[in-house]
């Protein structure tokens, strides 16, 4: 039995680089062939199309300036998502060279929620980590032993706020002869709008690829597994690539305070993301 298999690149910052008459095509027979086909969701590396590569990632550091966030015994939430985003932009830059780390804050400042993602957006950027601080309200009954790690993805309740970020990153294509540069695609053309569909469930699926990564390296260190959530998380409905917000510990356990404000906890749970992405960066990036 023959798959056919059509490889789309995911990240917006290479949209321009799709061949959208053959991708519309392909769509044709992706219909006709449904129960044969798998989706690749991957670049094919030929003499037209250059290698797929993470390029830009955005750490956000969640909260800040006015915005504390959750607040433990002696911590709150904004500082240590800070000192965790900061340690984590740093070992990226390390292990990665190639790979432009970018910051929603890189102080004690207040950032609207919309702004986070937009520079994420107006960056072209391939990966979103928002970083956060967990913590159970003082009614919970035993609320002091709740602990352990989770990561949210998009959930499907707002995804039209992701159709418009994805849009707004095709906006490179509207230049002059983008016509003879593009393949021919055509913004105000209904079918491209099946490229953005694709892209957009590209992004659903990549997301969770990540966020499972971050869990299992979590776990692999003994922290205890919350599991993989979908959420409508304004911040991440409005990103326009893979998105992630992961929770690193819950700031309302005395234990997990000292964790995540500890140079050992926070180095533990920046190598743990940095694996991860490591791993992902093997799963999607072609030669």
């Amino acid at each position: 039995m023959m798959n056919i298999i059509f490889a789309i690149n995911y990240s917006s910052n290479l949209m321009k680089l799709i061949p959208f008459k053959r991708l519309i095509y392909g769509f044709a027979l992706l219909i006709a062939f449904l129960p044969l086909v798998s989706i690749a969701v991957s670049f094919p590396n030929n003499s037209t199309n250059p290698p797929y590569r993470i390029k830009t990632i955005v750490i956000d550091a969640g909260h800040g300036g006015k915005a504390t966030g959750a607040v433990g015994k002696f911590s709150v939430e904004k500082k240590v998502t800070l000192e965790v985003a900061l340690k984590l932009g740093k070992e990226i830059e390390k292990t990665f060279p190639d790979v432009r780390v970018l910051y929603t804050r890189t102080t004690d400042e207040f950032v609207p929620n919309i702004d986070r993602p937009n520079l994420a957006n107006r960056e072209k950027a391939d990966l979103f980590i928002s970083i956060h601080c967990n913590s159970m309200p003082h009614t919970t009954k035993n609320r002091l032993s709740v602990r352990g790690v989770e990561t949210f993805v998009a959930g499907f309740g707002r995804l039209d706020e992701q159709d418009v970020a994805i849009r707004e990153n095709a906006d490179i294509l509207l230049e002059k002869d983008y016509k003879e540069k593009y393949d021919g695609y055509d913004p105000n053309d209904p079918t491209s709008m099946i490229v953005f569909s694709l892209l957009k469930n590209a992004y659903r699926d990549q997301s969770i690829k990540l966020a499972s990564l971050m869990q299992n390296e979590y776990i692999a260190t003994g922290r205890v597994d919350r599991g993989v959530k979908e959420q409508n998380i304004l911040i991440l409905q409005r990103a326009g690539m893979p998105s992630v917000l992961t929770e690193i510990g819950f700031i309302s356990c005395p234990e997990e305070e000292e964790y995540i404000n500890s140079d050992y906890g926070q180095s533990e749970i920046v190598t743990n993301i940095l694996r991860a992405i490591q791993a992902y960066k093997k799963t999607v990036e072609v030669s």
